[in-house]
């Protein structure tokens, strides 16, 4: 009797394209129309390149002193950029003409980060030193917030409307650009390093400063720590459905199950595959693979909670130097990877 079998699944990367830039590669996104990407460089130069072939469209001058942070704009082709100069900056993508400087308060602007919510104009906010600020897209200062008691570690928009989450010593603030004060606060006597707000915004997720990881109930207030990490945290991303927070915090990826009343008690899945500690991770935007990129050099692909071997990468590729970010395109065919000598390269998921 014929017998029908099911044709295994298999998973590949096939290189685009790799580039070198002037040095370390401190940050890496992709433009909302997938057409560029922006690579900056820890020196200074942000390059700009054509995603499809690789070539160069612009080279930016950045930052003195050193960039720190780039953002795309989600609606047009305007790249923000932070640095240790003091300042954030608006470029054009299509010109690279610099379009304005804000002033952001502090010797160094860690963060930019554009407003989510599409049926709005929207926002710039920066954090330098304990000062977050907003701004238009024409660069006009809109609100300020009161100087906070302590240096702001990160920041991150609520994914489904305006409202700006920070971080600090002594935990997490809500704000709004409409109002100076914070609209709500969530006390926790350490220190974070980097936040992360989940796709239903059910959670607020932090990696510490004491090698732990925290989980925030939104409505409740509640939070639920997650210890025994070897070391600080500073690599977190959620899956698309917001039930599942992958973790770095050392050489192995920690993913837990937050459904129901959440991950405590349960058994988080252990992805055991670097030598070294986790640089970057990240899940796709839309679908169930999750990449990895570690000090080791090593660059590798997951399927961790459908896959039928959850627990072994379905790609690996190695690279000569330390892998430092990792970024999925907007619609999950492509994948990026930056590099400590400066090497950008980009594949096709296949």
């Amino acid at each position: 009797m014929p017998r029908v079998s099911r044709k295994k699944r298999t998973v590949g990367l096939r290189e685009n394209w790799r580039h070198l830039i002037s040095d370390h590669v401190i940050d890496l996104c992709w433009s909302p129309r997938k057409k560029k990407i922006a690579a900056a460089a820890v020196s200074g130069p942000i390059t700009i390149f054509n995603a499809e072939t690789g070539d160069i469209d612009h080279i930016l001058k950045g930052h003195g002193f050193g960039t720190m942070a780039i953002a795309w704009h989600p609606d047009e082709d305007i790249l923000a950029t932070a640095g240790q100069d003091g300042k954030a900056k608006l470029w054009s993508s299509e010109s690279g003409n610099l379009l304005t400087e804000l002033e952001c308060g502090a010797s160094w602007v860690e963060h930019v980060s554009w407003s989510t919510d599409p049926t709005k104009d929207r926002i710039l906010a920066t954090s330098a030193g304990k000062k977050i600020k907003f701004w238009s897209v024409n660069g006009n200062l809109i609100r300020e917030t009161l100087d906070q008691p302590n240096t702001i570690s990160d920041i991150q928009w609520n994914p489904k409307e305006n409202i700006l989450a920070s971080i600090s010593y002594g935990g997490i603030k809500l704000w709004s650009p409409d109002i100076t004060n914070e609209l709500r606060i969530f006390d926790w006597q350490g220190s974070a390093l980097k936040i992360d707000w989940s796709p239903d915004t059910r959670f607020i997720a932090t990696g510490d400063q004491d090698s732990t990881v925290h989980f925030w109930f939104l409505e409740t207030g509640q939070d639920l720590q997650m210890s025994g990490y070897p070391t600080k945290i500073r690599e977190l991303s959620w899956d698309k459905s917001s039930r599942y927070l992958a973790t770095g915090g050392g050489s192995q990826i920690v993913i837990w199950d937050c459904s129901g009343e959440g991950p405590e008690g349960r058994k988080p899945i252990m992805l055991d595959e670097h030598n070294d500690f986790l640089a970057d991770i990240a899940f796709q935007h839309h679908g169930n693979f999750l990449a990895s990129a570690g000090l080791d050099g090593l660059l590798a692909i997951w399927e961790p909670i459908t896959g039928r071997k959850r627990k072994q990468p379905k790609v690996r590729i190695g690279f000569d130097k330390s892998l430092t970010k990792v970024a999925w395109s907007l619609d999950d065919t492509k994948i990026s990877v930056g590099d400590d000598s400066g090497i950008i390269a980009v594949f096709t998921l296949e």
